[in-house]
């Protein structure tokens, strides 16, 4: 980790501790929240209640995490809701809003197979860091957050499209909903992902952006077996470069939807007051190795500004291409090594990471994760997320993500 720019890593007792992770770990201009989960603080427990008091935990926490560092819940940017069921998003919906009563962040809500401690629940937050994490100079206090909405791509009440902050654009998910009847797109699985493709197209360049300037897609997908056809219209969206991505099978989506895109942007203009002359030029630093396994559908890892963004890893071994022998032990310790060889790659090392990811098939198998995590954490553990998914690529037992703090930036154009 870098002694100047630094990694500022926290935890507070009004919000449920773990080994296991940071509560925040802000970087730059961003704190990274863990998942938060409907558990009371004092007691450890999953709170009472239905739906709605878990998803009140859950926001409640967040709010305790954020006033601990001196921020409020205006200063979130991005809010995850991971359901165990897709048709309490109402309830859900009905809870956030009595938490952003000024302004809607960009919002992702998906319903997976399983969350730990059989939660209904889960959510996480990407949080605006104004004064970012210089060691004493604190000159980028006064950043203000950009949020925008454009008719030309669905709406969605309790979110904004897109949302602003420093050197990144954070979308909020898009689902196959053709913004002129509100509805979704008619066909299969290729023309909704195609739509949800144009409907992040579309709201990049209402503010003069491109699909080039993606650095991070994650994929949500009823039917893992249909990352083929979403493949064929993915690289129609991305013939110049691909950005990193994560794809994921959902239990459940809005709308019963097949697909639904999120994806986290580059904003080399910066938002006020940076003057946009000193940063429209950054530019998005892409990179393979031979050292893990490569997929021409993704980045490695895709750096940008102050941050490195690591596609999900699979099992596999570099060398055969082939899914380690084993139980989900040896594939998670897999996972984090590819995550380790990539880093290695780019001269940075796991200490730098500020959020993991974590995806898998069996929640019961999360102490055997774990206790390979702490292997490869030994003196920090970064902020994270864990929830369960009935199917990932190859039939692995997990997958694993990663976003990394990038010390030295990335340079301006030549």
């Amino acid at each position: 980790m870098s002694a100047y720019n630094a990694i500022c890593a926290r935890d507070t007792d009004a919000a449920p501790k773990s080994s296991l992770h940071t509560q925040t770990v802000a970087f730059s201009h961003y704190n990274n929240i863990s998942a938060q989960l409907p558990v009371d603080p004092s007691s450890g427990d999953v709170v009472p209640g239905g739906v709605a008091e878990q998803a009140g935990q859950c926001l409640t926490n967040i709010k305790a995490i954020l006033e601990s560092i001196d921020h409020v819940m205006d200063d979130v940017v991005r809010i995850t809701v991971f359901l165990k069921n897709i048709s309490d998003i109402e309830v859900v919906d009905g809870v956030c809003a009595t938490f952003f009563t000024n302004y809607a962040p960009t919002r992702t809500t998906v319903a997976v197979a399983e969350l730990p401690m059989d939660a209904l629940v889960q959510i996480e937050a990407v949080v605006s860091n104004g004064e970012g994490t210089i060691p004493g100079a604190p000159q980028a206090g006064d950043l203000v957050k950009v949020a925008r909405n454009t008719e030309n791509a669905p709406m969605t009440p309790g979110a904004t499209q897109t949302v602003a902050f420093s050197h990144y654009n954070n979308i909020s998910a898009q689902l196959p909903i053709e913004p002129e009847s509100g509805n979704v797109v008619a066909g299969g699985v290729r023309e909704q992902a195609a739509q949800c493709l144009n409907n992040v197209k579309t709201i990049l360049e209402s503010i003069d952006h491109a699909m080039d300037d993606v650095v991070r897609n994650t994929i949500f997908l009823k039917d893992i077996s249909d990352v083929s056809a979403v493949d064929e219209v993915y690289s129609t969206f991305f013939p110049n470069y691909v950005p990193a991505r994560t794809i994921i099978e959902a239990a459940g989506l809005p709308m019963d939807a097949l697909v639904q895109v999120e994806a986290v942007v580059s904003h080399g203009d910066g938002t006020p007051p940076q003057a946009r002359e000193d940063a429209r030029n950054l530019v998005i630093e892409a990179s393979d190795t031979e050292n893990a396994p490569k997929d021409p559908r993704s980045s490695q890892i895709v750096a940008f500004s102050h941050y490195n963004h690591v596609s999900a890893q699979l099992p596999l071994d570099a060398k055969t291409g082939g899914m380690v022998p084993g139980g989900v032990k040896e594939q998670t310790a897999q996972c984090l090594a590819n995550i380790n060889a990539i880093l290695e790659s780019v001269d940075h090392r796991m200490d730098d990471v500020v959020k993991i990811n974590v995806y898998l098939t069996d929640m019961a198998q999360i102490d055997a994760v774990d206790e390979v995590f702490t292997t490869f954490f030994p003196s920090y553990v970064p902020a994270r997320r864990t929830v369960g998914v009935s199917a990932l690529p190859g039939d692995a037992l997990v997958q694993i993500d990663a976003v990394v703090s990038n010390p030295e930036g990335t340079p301006p154009a030549a």
